[in-house]
């Protein structure tokens, strides 16, 4: 199984970024998938999931609206689009299969 995560850089505040990531290893359009972060020190927390047909989707509450998360299943991927990025979006951002697998994480850095 592989969740490899892209998309992470430097941004300025208010700038977007989208990550993504691909799976290998499993039938992907089985999972729920999700976008979790973390920050050095603090405890990963959830920033968006989907469905395994993504009809369903869900957001911690400070970043919806700004953020959106989709899926090609036919393309073994997940997104999280992220708009209106603010300082303390800075974290690393890990894709997590059906709260069994992860990838590595894509680290974003908000600054100016």
């Amino acid at each position: 199984v592989q969740l490899v995560e892209s998309g992470g850089g430097l941004v300025q505040p208010g700038g977007s970024l989208r990550l993504s990531c691909a799976a290998s290893g499993f039938t992907f359009s089985r999972y729920a998938m999700s976008w979790y972060r973390q920050a050095p020190g603090k405890e990963r927390e959830l920033v968006a999931a989907s469905s395994s047909g993504g009809e369903v989707t869900n957001y911690a509450s400070c970043m919806k609206g700004r953020f959106t998360i989709s899926r090609d299943n036919a393309k073994n991927t997940v997104y999280l689009q992220m708009n209106s990025l603010k300082a303390e979006d800075t974290d690393v951002y890990y894709c997590q299969a059906g709260s069994v697998y992860w990838g590595r994480g894509t680290q974003v850095l908000v600054s100016s």
